[in-house]
């Protein structure tokens, strides 16, 4: 088993998603869509999917900009040593208690500097199969984020993750996103939009 990959730390949280930041040095591994987890002892730990990534600015990234003929020195060392950290936000998908998935809210969130990881496909694999798509509810109901984008990266991911058997798990997850949607059209019709850009 490969040792679990770091993404960041907690900086803070509730029942229906939290935010996490990271060094930009470590902005390689976190991706729009992808699955993560915080691990929180005793056989439990939240899953999510990430939803957003965005770097805030500071005073001297704002003097940068406006400088002209800024070294590649300067670049590398705003890059690598930036004290702004990149922040994650996740949707809380579901959580796992005494080895068993759940596709509902977590009973309690994460707390304030709590490693996140990124999920391997293992891990994906084993999340995505517990049940029938139950998590999709929780991406379906959060209408402050862009639903149809984020149901397409996370399905192009997660069915590489599946290897040989991740097209028939597309297609399946297509059809139950287009029965969990049928009385909403407009939706119905962002989500298909997005998802026909990787089934």
């Amino acid at each position: 088993m490969t040792d679990p990959i770091e993404i960041g730390r907690l900086l803070r949280a509730g029942t229906t998603g939290f935010i996490a930041g990271c060094r930009v040095s470590q902005l390689t591994v976190p991706a729009f869509g992808a699955l993560v987890r915080a691990p929180l002892g005793d056989g439990y730990q939240v899953y999510g999917l990430i939803h957003d990534i965005h770097i805030d600015d500071d005073g001297l990234v704002r003097q940068l900009v406006t400088a002209d003929n800024v070294s590649a020195e300067v670049m590398k060392d705003n890059r690598e040593r930036r004290i702004v950290p990149v922040e994650m936000s996740v949707l809380a998908v579901g959580y796992e208690q005494d080895g068993k998935v759940h596709h509902l809210l977590p009973p309690r969130p994460p707390l304030s500097l709590d490693v996140i990881y990124a999920c391997d496909d293992k891990e994906v694999v084993r999340f995505t199969s517990a049940g029938r798509f139950g998590y999709f509810r929780h991406v379906l109901g959060a209408k402050e984020i862009p639903v149809g984008e984020v149901l397409a990266a996370h399905l192009l991911m997660a069915g590489a993750a599946h290897g040989r058997g991740g097209d028939a798990w597309k297609e399946k997850a297509t059809a139950e996103l287009i029965s969990l949607l049928r009385d909403d059209y407009p939706t119905l019709m962002s989500v298909l939009g997005a998802l026909g850009e990787v089934v």
